[in-house]
């Protein structure tokens, strides 16, 4: 394995100015901050909107170009001002996260603009009064209300306070709309949450609802100081969990001038508290913000400062290991809902009827760290077959179904580029047929997921061409594409959606560079500028962390009444109540923070998804770049979060539901708190093991690396791939990552442990999730491993310390937030599954065939020493063929026949290994005629 030189990553020197400013307070209530020699007016400026009957909020699509969003709307008598246009969506747009209100709903006249959501009124303040340890300034009397405000300061933090006294009951809003304002060509960055980011400027005035605000702030940047707003975080209160209807307060970027100027309404029109009557008051206060940082950096410093944003998570009822050792348990019940016949994970909860797999090295990878030959013959190997044969990730025989745009074909693969890449390698390159496909790949195009057709020569494939043929012209071609989309996405900041590899943005990968594939090319090669764009993007993916809300010191109470919450939409589809005992808990275990909604286009519903597998790579760019934030919102995203598999998402309300070990023990209909996503299963498990390493990687300075493949999936579910290749383990090199099933038993919750094998020696390295440091027994399994009188512990770690073996036990200390790791020689390790996958054993015999007959394939899967198999699939479907039958022969042994009367037809036969098999293919038309194929042989 290529030596990686980690490189100290060069800040730019404004970023770590310091970052304190000047203010003052003019005689007219103008506020002037002074920040790297530049100066800011903010002026006392308001808008207050009214409305005297309900002007109906309602989420509804924007309609904005290659981008799926939903923007606040308000119901208006004004023709002038029903500037909102009505979006038809397609049926293809449907499934969990989808809200046919916003999507479906009647067409009335409605405006999305903030500024016509009421009858406006714009008030400067025309006094100011010097109090003791406030500014106040006094605003015109007006008939329907008063307004007052008041400026405070400490420490050069600027609070403007503000109370709407209304004369008149209605509904009312008001803006502060004084902060400085620019032209798009004066902003080097901006920000107003969720989508407009880097130059991706709102076209209309579209206010962001605070239960959708990451951070209660928005934001420009001129090149020397980011200038915003940001409402006083108690306005974004931790109970209950953010949604529409308690949404306190909005945010909006662009004014009514078209210009971008950060701004905060409150209350939000036609939300809760803007219904005021007449004598009643409403307070409300804001920030001002001027840092000399960049947009991410003022981002981390407001969700430190005001949020209070830190290391806050450790394992909150079991470790890590319990929680993966537990998910795949049950993965492989029936509750996970593997459809064997058709070879995949049902996909009910958004399309009845389908299956989606994402890939098959999620599986494959566990049953080859595990040793776990059930995960591969019940998962691994079936999505093998599934992902060389079918034409998208989402696979139906329901020739009608039109939800999210499924395929009926067998004309794979859908696997990318570098699972074929992977799967060569991994197998001891004796599979022919990988680089034929992977090559026809490289100059093709092909519409893998959803409707988003990709290119197949690009520079990340060509980096995956290289790793598959070790043709160096390929690394050539990778370094000059992956140079130009430097040129052209990272060092260009996008000010439309789309970029030069993706036609439309909906997950939050498309939204920033390709970041984690940017982190391989910079392992492969070592070239920092890779390094400098992974890190731009990653800090950009933070974007979309919630930071917020503020996690109370204190307990919380969930599953009142002993009632699970009920998710809406479940109950709209007839799932059953869940039950789970009343209970308080500490509210950082019910936090959102560190975790993302799903999507642009179901933020509204899915709040925070446990699909975090973007953790681990923010650990390992943390850990090169030494940016600590993100290792801090890596570590938040994943630890201590569920005893099992804990389903998608938060959404109605906080519960302790999702953490519990039998949560995901129940039928589909008894699932009622979040979706399933069945095939979401493996690639949790994963990102979890993806997490232990990179954690090992991280905490032991390097010293524990191991070599890694990329698993790319689609969506946001990227992880690496490792087992396939023996890595370091401090003073041991060759060293095997071995992770059976319960291998170790940690009386202390707070640890988590990988484990590898070399030789008669056993390698156990412990990360601490806690800021004290843990003294506690390990148990090694005894019927997993054995120890012989003369085995011995050996500390391997700089830090910790261990204590003698005895009865397969030892006790060990680690250190806050820490590693120890140890070698016990004189183990009994068994061999098995594990080394007969591995084996070096070359195959060169013939093992793919095209038959014209069908439309026909046939592949021989050669796997290491373990085993082979034939594989047989007609790309032709049942408008053709009534059935299809193979005829088969191993080595000269009597024919057999395998049958199939329904589509797909398709058929595995084991084969033994240095043995062939002839076969041909039988096949009866849909008029009764037969047709035979030649007879072909394969594995001589």
């Amino acid at each position: 394995m290529k030596s990686i030189v980690i490189l100290f990553f060069i800040a730019i020197t404004w970023w770590v100015r310091p970052v304190s400013a000047q203010m003052q307070v003019a005689k007219d209530g103008r506020i002037t901050v002074t920040s790297a020699g530049l100066s800011y007016d903010f002026f006392p400026r308001f808008i207050v909107l009214f409305n005297s009957a309900d002007p109906a909020l309602a989420l509804k699509p924007a309609g904005i170009a290659k981008v799926s969003y939903n923007v606040p709307t308000w119901r208006t008598g004004d023709t002038a001002h029903a500037d909102y246009v009505q979006q038809k969506v397609s049926e293809s747009v449907a499934g969990d996260g989808f809200d046919d209100k916003i999507l479906r709903s009647k067409k009335e006249n409605r405006t999305a603009n903030i500024y016509r959501s009421g009858t406006r009124f714009l008030l400067t303040a025309s006094s100011v009064i010097e109090g003791d340890d406030s500014t106040i300034l006094l605003f015109p009397e007006h008939p329907l209300f008063g307004l007052t405000a008041w400026i405070k300061t400490r420490d050069n933090d600027v609070q403007i306070y503000f109370k709407l006294t209304p004369k008149k009951d209605g509904f009312f809003s008001v803006g502060y709309i004084g902060a400085p304002s620019l032209d798009k060509g004066q902003v080097t960055e901006l920000w107003q949450p969720l989508i407009w980011t880097e130059k991706r400027a709102p076209q209309q005035p579209y206010m962001t609802p605070s239960f959708m605000a990451t951070l209660p702030a928005t934001l420009v940047n001129d090149g020397h100081n980011s200038i915003g707003v940001m409402a006083d975080p108690r306005y974004l209160p931790f109970q209950p969990l953010p949604l529409l209807e308690n949404s306190q307060f909005g945010l909006a970027l662009l004014n009514d001038s078209g210009k971008l100027q950060p701004q905060v309404f409150a209350p939000v029109m036609g939300g809760a508290g803007s219904q005021m009557k007449a004598g009643s008051s409403f307070s409300f206060s804001l920030n001002l913000i001027v840092k000399p940082l960049t947009i991410t950096h003022t981002y981390e410093q407001l969700a430190k400062d005001k949020m209070g944003f830190r290391d806050y998570r450790t394992n909150a009822t079991v470790s890590m290991n319990t929680t993966l050792d537990n998910l795949i348990d049950y993965s492989k019940t029936h509750y996970a809902w593997f459809v064997d016949s058709l070879k995949g994970f049902a996909y009910s909860t958004d399309v009845p009827g389908a299956v989606k797999n994402v890939s098959s090295l999620n599986p494959l990878e566990l049953a080859l760290i595990r040793d776990d030959k059930d995960m591969f013959e019940k998962r691994a190997y079936p999505l093998m077959e599934f992902m060389l044969s079918r034409e998208k990730f989402l696979f139906t025989l329901d020739s009608t179904q039109k939800i999210q745009s499924p395929s009926r074909k067998l004309k794979g693969p859908i696997a990318p580029l570098s699972e074929l890449q992977v799967l060569y390698n991994l197998f001891g390159r004796n599979n022919s047929f990988y680089p034929l496909m992977a090559k026809k790949e490289f100059g093709s195009a092909r519409v893998r997921n959803l409707d988003e057709k990709q290119k197949g020569r690009n520079w990340i494939n060509a980096m995956f061409m290289f790793k598959l043929t070790s043709d160096s012209s390929y690394l050539k071609l990778s370094r000059e594409l992956a140079d130009q989309y430097l040129a052209n996405r990272v060092d260009t900041r996008m000010e439309q959606f789309g970029d030069p590899m993706v036609s439309s943005n909906f997950f939050w990968p498309t939204f920033t560079n390709n970041w984690s594939a940017l982190l391989e090319l910079y392992e492969l090669t070592g070239e920092q500028r890779y390094l400098n764009a992974a890190h731009d993007g990653a800090r950009h993916y933070t974007l979309f962390t919630w930071m917020g809300p503020r996690i109370p010191d204190s307990l919380v109470t969930v599953n009142k009444g002993g009632k699970a919450p009920m998710y809406w939409y479940l109950k709209s589809k007839g799932h059953r109540q869940m039950y789970y005992p009343e209970e308080k808990v500490p509210a950082w275990r019910l936090s959102e923070m560190g975790l993302t909604p799903e999507s642009s286009g179901t933020s509204t519903g899915h709040r925070g998804i446990f699909m975090s597998n973007y953790a681990p790579w923010l650990l390992r760019i943390g850990y090169y770049t030494r940016d600590s934030f993100l290792m801090n919102v890596a570590k938040a995203a994943v630890v201590g979060r569920s005893e099992s598999f804990p389903g998608y998402h938060i959404n109605t309300e906080r519960t302790t539901a999702y953490e519990k070990v039998d949560f995901p023990l129940h039928e589909h209909k008894d699932q009622s708190v979040n979706s399933f996503h069945y095939n979401h299963i493996l690639p949790m498990a994963s990102m979890f093991m993806d997490y232990l390493v990179s954690d090992a990687f991280v905490k032991s300075n390097g010293n524990i690396d191991f070599p890694s493949e990329y698993i790319e999936g689609y969506a946001y579910l990227q992880n690496k791939f490792y087992g396939a290749a023996k890595g370091l383990f401090f003073s041991s090199r060759e060293a095997q990552l071995w992770m059976p099933s319960r291998l170790l038993k940690t009386d202390d919750i707070a640890l988590n442990y990988i484990s590898a094998k070399k030789g008669d020696t056993l390698l156990l390295a412990f990360m601490n999730q806690s800021l004290q440091p843990v003294t506690t027994r390990v148990t090694v399994n005894p019927s997993l491993v054995t120890f012989s009188k003369q085995a011995a512990v050996k500390l391997l770690s700089p830090s910790g310390q261990v204590q003698a073996l005895k009865d397969s036990s030892f006790q060990l200390m680690v250190p806050a937030s820490g590693i120890t790791a140890i070698a016990i020689s004189g183990a009994d390790i068994p061999k098995g599954f594990q080394d007969q996958l591995l084996a070096d054993r070359r195959d060169d015999s013939a093992d793919y065939a095209v038959i014209a007959e069908g439309n026909a394939k046939a592949l021989l899967f050669t796997m290491g020493s373990y085993a082979r198999r034939l594989y047989v699939f007609l790309q032709n479907d049942d408008s053709k063929w009534k059935s299809a039958k193979l005829i088969y022969s191993i080595n000269g042994s009597s024919p057999k026949e395998f049958v199939k009367k329904e589509y797909p037809f398709e058929f595995t036969v084991p084969v033994d290994l240095n043995k062939p098999v002839r076969f041909h293919l039988e096949l009866t038309g849909r008029d009764g005629k037969l047709v035979r194929s030649k007879e072909i042989e394969l594995g001589r």
